[in-house]
C-alpha cells in the first residue's frame, strides 16, 4: 500500500523573542513562554483549542518542555521534546505537520527555545562516542585538521572544495554575508544589525579559509513559536483564513551513503538536502524556478553557498555565478534570508527552524512591509543539522491572494512582523488556558518577560 496523501495544515500563528548573546541572563521558561505566548496570540486562539505540544531545544535536561508548556496550561495533552541538532526547531514543525495532516491533532503549538554557551559549539558528553565523530573523521582523512573551531572547518572546506570544483572565489563567500548582514538591518529580532561592506566581511579575522569571521554565524538565546492547524480547524475560523499560511510540500531527509565518499561538500550534507528539497517542491506542485524567497541554513556563508545549488536556486556549480549577479537578494532572482539568515540573526538552535518559518509566514502575509519581497506566492525553508537531518519546507497563502494586498497586522495592536515588543497582563490572560492553568507552574516567569520590555 502507498502512502495515504496528507490533508491540509496551516501555519495559523508565529511568535519571536529577539535572539540575543548568551550571557546567562535570561532562562528558557522566559524564551518559551514569551514565544509561545505571541504565537497564541497571533493566531487568535487559547491555550486549551491545543491538542499537542513539541518543544524544540538541544542545550537543556529532559522535559524542559513541559516546564515551558505547564506555564500556558496543564491540560494533559502530549507534549514531546525534541533533540535534532541544528535542525531540531524544523523537526518540530514536521512532526506537527504529520500529526495535524494525518488526523492525530487539529492544532499543534511548536515551541522552540534555547539558552546557550558563549563560544564555538561544545558537545556535552565527554564519556561517550560523539554521534558526528565518523563526519570529524573523514574530514581528519581528507582536509586536515586545524586549530578553528571544528564547524568552521567543516563548512569551510565544503567552500574550498566549491572554488576548485567551480571557481568561486573568496570574495563570493563573503558577497553573501555582506547581503544577509544587510537584509538583517530591518529585522528587529535579529541579533545583530550592523550593516558591513564587502571589504569589512573580508577583512575580519579569518577562522578558517575563505570564512573570516563575518561569514560565521553566532550562537545566541532565543525563542519562537507556531501554531499548526488542520483545515477543520481553520474552516471554524474563516476571519482567520487570510493570515494562515498553507504547508504546501515538505520532507524530512537523513543522510545518504554518499555522505562518506570523500566530498567535503557531500560531507556537509549535500544529497539529503537536494532530496529534501525536491521531495517537498514536488508535493508542493511547483519547481524551484517558482520560489521567490527561501529562508536558508546559513550557519556559514560556505553553506549557503552549497545550498544554493542543493535546492535548485541554480544551476548545478553555479551558486557563485548567482551570488555575483546579485541574484540572491532584493531585485534579483530570490530574496534569500530577508531575515538576515544565521549569520545575522543569529541561531538558537532549537528556535532556528522555527524562526525561519516565521519570517516566511510574515513574508507571505504582506506583514514584513519594511522588507517585503513584493508579489511572493512560493516560499522555501531549509534547516539543516549535522549527524544528519535536514527538513525542507514549501509555503503558499491559504487564500491565495497577493502578500501586497494587506489591510491589517494581527490582533495585538502592532505589527509583530517589524516591532519587537512585548505583551500586556490582559493579553497573557487571554491566551492561557481559562479551565486548567496553574500560577505555580507559571511562577514569577510571566513578571521576569514583562521587566525586559
Amino acid at each position: 500500500m502507498g502512502k495515504k496523501p496528507p490533508s491540509p495544515a496551516y501555519v495559523l500563528g508565529v511568535g519571536l523573542t529577539k535572539f540575543v548573546k548568551p550571557r546567562g541572563k535570561i532562562d528558557y521558561t522566559e524564551l518559551g513562554f514569551e514565544a509561545g505566548i505571541k504565537a497564541l496570540l497571533d493566531a487568535q486562539i487559547n491555550y486549551d483549542d491545543v491538542d499537542q505540544g513539541v518543544a524544540c531545544y538541544c542545550y537543556g535536561d529532559s522535559t524542559c518542555g513541559q516546564r515551558v508548556f505547564y506555564q500556558f496550561g496543564m491540560t494533559k495533552i502530549p507534549i514531546y521534546n525534541v533533540n535534532n541538532n541544528c535542525s531540531t526547531g524544523s523537526t518540530g514543525l514536521h512532526m506537527a505537520r504529520q500529526a495535524v495532516a494525518h488526523g492525530a491533532a487539529e492544532c499543534v503549538m511548536v515551541v522552540g527555545f534555547e539558552k546557550m554557551f558563549p563560544g564555538s559549539l561544545q558537545g556535552s558528553f565527554q564519556d561517550r562516542t560523539d554521534p558526528i565523530g565518523t563526519t570529524v573523521e573523514m574530514m581528519k582523512q581528507t582536509r586536515g585538521v586545524t586549530n578553528a573551531p571544528g564547524t568552521a572547518q567543516m563548512f569551510g572546506n565544503a567552500g574550498r572544495e566549491y572554488m576548485e570544483k567551480y571557481g568561486a572565489e573568496i570574495k563570493d563567500f563573503a558577497e553573501i554575508a555582506r547581503v544577509n548582514h544587510a537584509h538583517s538591518a530591518k529585522n528587529p529580532y535579529s541579533q545583530f544589525r550592523d550593516v558591513h561592506t564587502l571589504e569589512q566581511v573580508l577583512e575580519s579575522p579569518m577562522l578558517h579559509e575563505p570564512l573570516t569571521k563575518l561569514q560565521c554565524c553566532p550562537t545566541s538565546d532565543g525563542g519562537a513559536a507556531a501554531i499548526v492547524v488542520s483545515e477543520a480547524f481553520l474552516a471554524a475560523r474563516p476571519h482567520l483564513r487570510s493570515q494562515a499560511v498553507l504547508i504546501a510540500g515538505q520532507c524530512m531527509a537523513t543522510d545518504a551513503a554518499s555522505l562518506f565518499d570523500r566530498s567535503s561538500i557531500s560531507l556537509m550534507g549535500f544529497d539529503m538536502s537536494k532530496h529534501a528539497a525536491k521531495t517537498a517542491l514536488d508535493e508542493a506542485g511547483v519547481s524551484a524556478s517558482d520560489v521567490q524567497v527561501c529562508e536558508l541554513h546559513d550557519c556559514f556563508s560556505a553553506n549557503e553557498m552549497i545550498t544554493l545549488d542543493a535546492l535548485g536556486l541554480c544551476e548545478p556549480g553555479k551558486a557563485h555565478e548567482m551570488v555575483r549577479k546579485g541574484d540572491i537578494t532584493y531585485g534579483g532572482r530570490c530574496v534569500v534570508n530577508p531575515s538576515g539568515g544565521l549569520i545575522s540573526k543569529g541561531h538558537p538552535l532549537g528556535a532556528t527552524g522555527i524562526a525561519q518559518c516565521a519570517e516566511l509566514v510574515w513574508q507571505l502575509r504582506g506583514w514584513a512591509d519594511n522588507r517585503l519581497v513584493k508579489g511572493a506566492k512560493v516560499a522555501l525553508q531549509h534547516n539543516l543539522g549535522l549527524g544528519g537531518a535536514v527538513v525542507c519546507t514549501v509555503y503558499k497563502r491559504a487564500d491565495g491572494a497577493s502578500n501586497e494586498d494587506v489591510s491589517t497586522a494581527g490582533d495585538v495592536g502592532y505589527n509583530p512582523a517589524v516591532e519587537a515588543r512585548g505583551f500586556t497582563r490582559e493579553q497573557v490572560d487571554r491566551v492561557r488556558s481559562r479551565r486548567c492553568r496553574s500560577e505555580w507552574a507559571l511562577g514569577d516567569t510571566e513578571k521576569k518577560v514583562e521587566a525586559r520590555f
